[in-house]
């Protein structure tokens, strides 16, 4: 059985479609897609079906990584109790999961909390900025997202050997957040 992630940012329009894209490229690196059914929402609904931000999509298709058929949703809409883990992306976003789940026994980390030595940081929002911030924040959540699949590994027993980083591998989001 796949373990389940969610991955949580404010609007699902940059932060946690770039973190969904960069998780499911780093599994498709290391032959552990079939291991995981990755999904990513927003704690407010307003942005619900919209598509990724573009800058968002540019950025994630410099790795390589398309989530241009990614449509934004929100936590109100789906099954949290669900998921074996949920990822956010910075305080506020850890607090709304937490009033969300209302007791249900999900885990909730910092989208960073397996990223050494950034454990624990917030990604910062890049919507506001420039194309650069987007580029920062994908670097970012690459990185965080191998420090993720490496715990899976871990508690999981998913995969054997080292965990790779890059490659010429390609990763294409479904669009319905698995």
């Amino acid at each position: 059985m796949p373990v389940r992630i969610l991955f949580v940012c404010y609007e699902n329009i940059c932060r946690s479609p770039m973190a969904e894209g960069a998780f499911g490229y780093a599994a498709s690196l290391n032959g552990a897609d079939g291991c995981f059914e990755i999904e990513s929402a927003g704690t407010v609904c307003y942005q619900s079906g919209s598509s990724p931000d573009r800058r968002a999509v540019r950025a994630a298709e410099r790795h390589g990584i398309d989530i241009s058929a990614i449509r934004a949703r929100c936590i109100d809409d789906i099954d949290l109790g669900s998921f074996d883990r949920i990822f956010v992306m910075d305080a506020e976003n850890h607090r709304d999961m937490l009033d969300a789940l209302d007791g249900l026994p999900v885990p909730v980390h910092m989208m960073t909390d397996f990223a050494h030595p950034d454990a624990g940081a917030e990604i910062e929002d890049p919507y506001y900025g420039s194309e650069a911030g987007f580029d920062r924040t994908m670097e970012r959540l690459l990185q965080s997202a191998t420090g993720i699949l490496s715990a899976m590994q871990a508690e999981y027993g998913l995969l054997a050997g080292e965990i790779r980083t890059d490659a010429n591998v390609q990763y294409t989001g479904n669009g319905n957040g698995r």
